[in-house]
C-alpha cells in the first residue's frame, strides 16, 4: 500500500520562520526607507517623502502589498497629521494598482498593533493591504493550514510596478 501523505513545499516559508527566533538584526523597514537605491531588490515599488509602499515577503495572497511611513513609529498616535494622509493616499493608490494589475475584486486593509495582536514587526506601523477575489477562498488553509501564491514574487513586483506606471503613480 502507497503511501496516502503528500507534500506541499514552500522553502520560501524557511525565511519566515528563522525571522521567527527573536534575532535583532533591526528593523527591514528603517533599512529599506534607508537604501532607495536597493528599491527593486527589496520589492518596493514606489515611495513618496514620508512614506513607502511594498510587497510582503511572506504574503497570504498574490500582491499582499505593506505600507509604510519612513520614520520608526509604533502606533498611530505617533503618526503626524500630514503622514497619516500620505499613508491613507498610498492606501487608495495601492487598491487601484492591484485593481488594474489584477482584477482585485476586494481588499482586506488592516494593521496589527503589538506581538499579540500578530505583528511579525511589532515596533514599526505598517498597514496590509491584501487583494481578494470572488472564489479565492479554498480548502489548501482549512485542510492543509497552507495557503496558494500562484505568482512569483519577482514576477508580481514587475507586473505592479507596470500597472503604476500606466496610472502615472506615485504623483506625489
Amino acid at each position: 500500500m502507497g503511501d496516502s501523505n503528500k507534500n506541499l513545499w514552500a522553502p520560501w516559508r524557511m525565511e519566515y520562520i528563522r525571522e521567527l527566533d527573536g534575532r535583532d538584526d533591526g528593523c527591514f523597514l528603517c533599512d529599506y526607507w534607508a537604501h532607495p537605491e536597493r528599491d527593486s531588490e527589496n520589492l518596493v515599488l514606489w515611495r513618496t517623502d514620508q512614506s513607502v509602499v511594498l510587497l510582503n515577503r511572506f504574503p497570504y495572497t498574490n500582491g499582499h502589498l505593506l505600507i509604510s511611513p519612513g520614520v520608526h513609529v509604533r502606533g498611530l498616535d505617533e503618526v503626524a497629521e500630514g503622514q497619516m494622509v500620505d499613508l491613507m493616499g498610498l492606501t487608495r493608490d495601492a487598491l487601484r494598482v492591484l485593481s488594474e494589475a489584477f482584477g482585485a475584486q476586494g481588499f482586506n486593509v488592516g494593521a496589527n498593533f503589538g506581538h499579540c495582536a500578530g505583528a511579525g514587526l511589532p515596533d514599526h506601523l505598517h498597514f496590509h493591504v491584501v487583494p481578494r477575489w470572488a472564489g479565492d477562498t479554498n480548502y489548501m488553509a482549512v485542510l492543509g493550514d497552507v495557503r496558494v501564491i500562484p505568482q512569483s514574487l519577482r514576477d508580481c513586483y514587475r507586473q505592479l510596478r507596470g500597472a503604476a506606471a500606466r496610472l502615472n503613480l506615485p504623483r506625489r
